[in-house]
């Protein structure tokens, strides 16, 4: 499972593309491809944080 740093790098990848871009449709679909990526990775801490073993950012020890 991705970590919420992972779903984050991918929202800013879909806001960088959206810059590149005319503003209409394919910028509008990106920004809220980011804005997705965004929710998965507040749910994402929100899950850890409830349930601290499925914690993937840190490796095992």
């Amino acid at each position: 499972m991705k970590t919420a740093s992972e779903y984050r790098k991918h929202a800013e990848e879909c806001r960088v593309l959206a810059k590149q871009v005319p503003e209409g449709e394919q910028c509008n679909q990106l920004l809220e491809m980011a804005r997705t990526w965004d929710n998965l990775a507040i749910e994402r801490e929100r899950l850890v944080r409830n349930h601290p073993e499925l914690d993937t950012s840190k490796s095992p020890t």
